[in-house]
């Protein structure tokens, strides 16, 4: 159980341009969208064939009783299965006096339910050989498990039973209160945690629900009370709220009737509600942007190195301009042809490791540099590091670097979406964030079909923002 990597850095929650991969194929104009909502009903989203046309690929959504969504993926060829069960949850939703409640509730969910303790939940999983763990990001929450395929009911109970009946017993709570202040202070000495904490923070606010760390403080984690943590639990953790994703060996009529057997505990379904996504209300974004602050700050850690981020203001993740910015990203940071990698580390030497990245959320996004130098070479890393995302802006990319940034999108397309988790994971986040499923070939498509003069339009908006600095190192 441990939370995801800051949505500041390139990573499966920050929703990037290819989190909304899915199966090759092309699609009926009617299919892309994930909006019918006909309760017990199974919709064929997508379906792919071979030279033969054999299926190699089906995916089938079902809305249970409640809201509770079920899509899956079956994939020819695979022996094993992954579940994730998204709550469209995360640490976005704290007020103050809930800072870091979704993560700590994310830990108490394996505490144990009056059908199973703890151990019972560890043990039935690894008596299988099965991969079990969870996550919390900014705006969504996440447990996931992957067994061999004829295990995966077993998985599916266990999850249903965790999240619907779960104790959240005053002893668990306490106890993991202390294992969740051993993480914080962890966090607190990791260099990259507490730049890309300093970052959000002075990009949002430390009042912001997107500038405050995932963790929570630890002044929020000691004054949290059980009584809040369960309040917390039964407003969020409702049907409506959540997708169940599986991929794999998997029939999606008998995983829909396994669902509703493990998740009708208690009569957990019981009620109308509509399926709530995370995706914007309208075309136009369906609520106001949240400012981004640009300035500097600084703290001093007793490091051997200075680590820096250094951004401004991206774009939302709705933004049709993501596929544009993802290709200008790859080339400045995004590997060991790009600009700053080779600028920074190859030709001077000023630093081991030094990428790019984009983030983006509902109503708000950042793109930036992280570097981690000597003290002594800061002032030249930032030089360089300006210099860099100066001429982007006043120049674009060249010719040839947004045929290279292309393809190193589209192979990484296609090489993370190999494994049940990840395509499990793409449904998850294309039903609860994107309300869209988008096939490979039309990710593809979108990518081959941006311009030159696209990236240069975007770099010259966004790279000209003003700058926002955050620099943690020894005094």
């Amino acid at each position: 159980m441990v939370a995801a990597p800051r949505s500041t850095r390139p990573s499966t929650s920050g929703g990037s341009t290819a989190s909304q991969a899915g199966a090759p194929g092309p699609l009926a104009p009617s299919d892309r969208g994930l909006a019918a909502r006909g309760t017990g009903t199974a919709h064929t989203l997508q379906t792919v064939t071979d030279a033969a046309g054999a299926v190699v690929s089906l995916v089938r959504r079902t809305v249970l009783p409640g809201g509770l969504r079920v899509i899956t993926e079956h994939m020819a060829g695979v022996r094993s299965a992954s579940i994730g069960v998204w709550v469209g949850v995360g640490s976005r939703d704290e007020d103050d006096t809930l800072h870091g409640c979704s993560h700590f509730l994310e830990h108490l969910l394996f505490k144990g339910t009056a059908e199973r303790s703890a151990l019972d939940i560890s043990i039935a999983l690894d008596a299988v050989g099965g991969e079990f763990n969870a996550f919390t990001a900014k705006e969504y929450t996440c447990f996931h498990a992957r067994v061999l395929d004829d295990d995966l009911p077993l998985a599916v109970d266990v999850l249903g039973d965790m999240i619907t009946a779960s104790r959240i017993d005053g002893d668990d709570v306490e106890a993991e209160r202390d294992v969740i202040l051993d993480e914080i202070a962890m966090h607190d000495d990791d260099p990259d945690d507490v730049v890309h904490n300093l970052f959000a923070e002075q990009a949002w606010g430390s009042t912001s629900p997107l500038g405050r760390s995932i963790a929570g403080t630890e002044e929020s984690i000691t004054a949290m009370t059980r009584e809040r943590i369960v309040a917390f639990y039964r407003r969020h953790y409702r049907p409506a709220t959540m997708v169940v994703a599986v991929a794999g060996n998997v029939d999606h009529d008998v995983v829909v009737a396994q669902v509703e057997a493990a998740f009708g505990r208690g009569g957990f379904l019981d009620g109308d509600e509509e399926p709530v996504t995370l995706a914007p209300d309208d075309a136009a974004g369906g609520r106001a942007l949240l400012p981004v602050r640009p300035g500097t700050v600084a703290t001093t850690r007793p490091f051997e190195q200075v680590n820096v981020v250094l951004g401004m203001e991206g774009i939302t993740r709705n933004d049709p301009r993501r596929f544009a910015l993802g290709v200008i990203n790859t080339a400045l940071g995004g590997g060991t042809s790009s600009r700053l990698f080779q600028e920074v580390r190859e030709r001077r030497g000023l630093a081991y490791s030094v990428y790019s990245f984009e983030s983006h959320h509902l109503d708000s996004g950042l793109v930036g540099v992280s570097v981690g130098c000597l003290p002594a070479k800061l002032d030249d890393v930032l030089a360089v590091v300006r210099a860099e995302l100066a001429r982007v802006a006043a120049e674009g990319i060249t010719a040839e670097e947004l045929e290279r940034g292309k393809g190193m999108l589209r192979g990484g397309l296609v090489l993370g979406l190999e494994d049940s988790g990840s395509r499990m994971s793409r449904l998850g986040k294309a039903e609860l964030v994107y309300d869209e499923l988008l096939g490979i070939d039309e990710v593809i498509e979108r990518i081959d079909a941006v311009t030159l003069e696209e990236t240069r339009q975007i770099a010259a908006e966004i790279f000209a923002r003003p700058e926002i600095l955050a620099v943690v190192g020894p005094a």
